[in-house]
């Protein structure tokens, strides 16, 4: 016998039925699995990615710092003299009204520096670390400290 091609569609249709039979979503417990699975990813990431801001922070303070010291420098160069620690860096970002006046002083910063952390960068003229010190006091603003507390200062740059 000779089938007709209308005798085909039953046959297509039961094959695509059946197709759809074996398909199947997610069950619950599937789902419970990956959450948790995620949720011990999470538990294991979070803790190092958290550290990293602050390290973050510490690198940007060792960089603001560098430029700070060229800014100072410039400074230097056009006055004959740093900023006192009265003046402080201020001066680099406003012409000082204290003196001793500088004889050709241009803005060195659009504004006075402050650190990641949100603080002013402490400026000594003359230093005790150096002719000057420009440092962060870290992440608690607290002198000395250790680890992401401790003080960030151009004596640690490699200059």
């Amino acid at each position: 016998m000779h089938r007709s091609s209308g005798d085909r569609r039953p046959q297509q249709h039961q094959r695509h039925h059946r197709h759809h039979r074996h398909q199947r979503g997610f069950t619950l417990i599937e789902i419970m699995v990956v959450i948790v699975i995620l949720g011990v990813l999470a538990a294991i990431a979070v803790p190092r990615i958290m550290s990293k801001p602050d390290e973050a922070r510490v690198k940007a303070a060792q960089t603001e710092i560098a430029q700070i010291l060229q800014a100072l420098d410039l400074y230097r160069l056009d006055n004959q003299r740093y900023p006192t620690t009265d003046q402080g860096l201020v001066a680099l970002a406003q012409r000082p009204t204290i003196e001793p006046s500088p004889s050709n002083w241009k803005a060195y910063l659009k504004q006075a520096p402050v650190d990641p952390w949100g603080k002013p960068y402490q400026y000594l003229n003359p230093g005790i670390r150096g002719e000057i010190d420009v440092f962060s006091l870290g992440a608690d603003s607290q002198p000395g400290g250790e680890g992401v507390a401790a003080d960030i200062g151009n004596w640690s740059l490699n200059r």
